[in-house]
Order: C-alpha cells, then structure tokens, then sequence
C-alpha cells in the first residue's frame, strides 16, 4: 500500500510512535527531498536505510506510476519535508493514480501547520478555507475574488513577501479585519502576533524569518438592502405583530436601523 506520512514542521518531538516505527521498518520511502529524509532517520534515530525515491512537483506525475507499481508488492511511505504529503506538497497526483489502480492509501496522521494555526489564532475554526500560497502575480486580484468568502481563510506565504502579502490583503478585505500571523510553529522562536490586517501589515512591513501561515477572519454577514428589511417587517405586521416591534427585530437580525425600517415601512403600509 502507499502510506503518507506526517513528518514534523519543527520540533522533532512531535514525530507519531507510528512514524518512526514505519521509518524503521518500510523498504521504500518516497519523499520530497530525500535528504531531508536521511535528515530525519539520522535525529530519530532510525538504523533503517530503505530505497528513496524522489518525489517532488517536477517529477510526481512521471513517478507516479512507478510508484503505484511498486506499492502492489510492498508498502511504500510517502513524505514531504515537513506536515503532510498533498497538502501544498506532493502526493496528489500519486494518490489519485493508486486509486485508479486500485491501490489502497492510508495515512498516518500527526503535525500540520494550516490546522496549528488555525487552532491558535483566536479566529473562527468551525468552517475554514485553505488556499495555500498565496500567488506571485495577480495576487491582489485574487484576494479580491475571496473577499466575499465567510469562512475563516488560511494562507501559506514567504518570509521575504509577508509585508506586501498583508498590505494587499489589507486592501482587499479591508483594514479593520480580524488576523494572525504564525511564525514558526512549534520551533523555538515560535510567534503567534494576532490584530488587524492593517496592524500586521505595518507590524511585518519589513518581512518576518522562518515558516509563515496568515489566517483571516471570514466577511461578515451581508447587509440586508434596507427594500428586503422593509419587506420583511411588513410581513411581521400582516402576521399581527404592531410595526414598531417588528421594526425592532428585523434591525435586531439584519443591522438596519429600526427607525429607518420605521418609517420607511409606515410610508408603504
């Protein structure tokens, strides 16, 4: 079978039991870097030298089948460099061929940076959005296209592009946007620097060092038009409620002014 392993972001204390047991024990590994793999049997400890084969986006979907071929026989354990494998790292394109070769897929869950920020941020974590890293090019136009999005947002971005990442978020959500920047995780210097997008952005103007993950408040609710708030209170009042409590729990729900529904409903009644 073909096994995706979770490999520590940082703190090498946070490799899973299971991890090392099959880092131990499997015959072939196919990893991002392999000598980030030779890295990590080295600082765990593990005398196993399995076959390593390297898999990475340049050449994941030509190895691919390679790959399927040889989990028919033998287990193979997949790892990128650091979380888990497909998640802004390769193994998609793997997966997706083992299950169409009938290939079973397991994983062995463990360290992830988007669900570690996500859990420290003081952010919304009931529905979340992962977007990955942020584009080069177009970015400001993309974040445009997300400004409407309700769920928390989680982004990947680079040290040296963290400032113009939340300059342009901040002029694309707005200013005012709850956020949190969280710098490496789990490491020693761990940071977790929490405000506005318009404070962060001045905060980090001159970039940050290390693994960065910016979680973003999701947009609030939107606003009734002040026609559908009006509509809404006259069918409370055909329903029997008096106008003035029906003014007062549809500006209660939607955050228009009850005397603007007021009035406004009493011109049309």
């Amino acid at each position: 079978m073909i096994i995706l392993a979770a490999t520590p972001i940082g703190n090498l204390g946070d490799a899973s039991r299971r991890l090392i047991e099959a880092l131990g024990t499997v015959e072939v590994i196919a990893s991002e870097d392999t000598r980030t793999t030779i890295q990590l049997l080295n600082a765990l400890g593990v005398e196993n030298r399995p076959r390593l084969i390297p898999l990475h986006e340049h050449n994941e979907s030509a190895k691919a089948a390679e790959i399927v071929e040889l989990a028919r026989t033998t287990d193979v354990l997949v790892l990128s460099d650091a979380g888990m494998p497909t998640v802004s790292d390769p193994g998609y394109a793997l997966v997706v061929a083992a299950a169409a070769a009938g290939v079973t897929v397991t994983a062995l869950p463990g360290p992830s940076a988007v669900l570690m920020a996500l859990a420290v941020s003081g952010l919304p974590t009931d529905r979340f959005v992962f977007e990955g890293f942020l584009p080069r090019k177009g970015r400001l136009a993309a974040l445009r296209a997300l400004a409407a999005e309700p769920r928390t947002l989680v982004f990947f971005e680079s040290p040296h592009r963290i400032g113009d990442a939340l300059a342009d978020l901040a002029t694309a959500f707005g200013p005012e946007r709850r956020a949190a920047v969280c710098r490496e995780l789990t490491k020693l210097h761990e940071e977790v620097a929490r405000g506005t997008l318009a404070e962060l952005a001045e905060r980090f103007a001159d970039g940050a060092r290390g693994e960065i993950v910016i979680v973003v408040e999701g947009a609030p609710p939107a606003s009734a038009s002040l026609e559908d708030g009006v509509a809404r209170v006259l069918a409370l009042v055909a329903e029997g409620s008096r106008l003035k409590e029906a003014s007062a729990e549809v500006a209660e729900l939607t955050g228009l002014g009850r005397r603007e529904l007021y009035e406004a409903a009493l011109r049309l009644k």
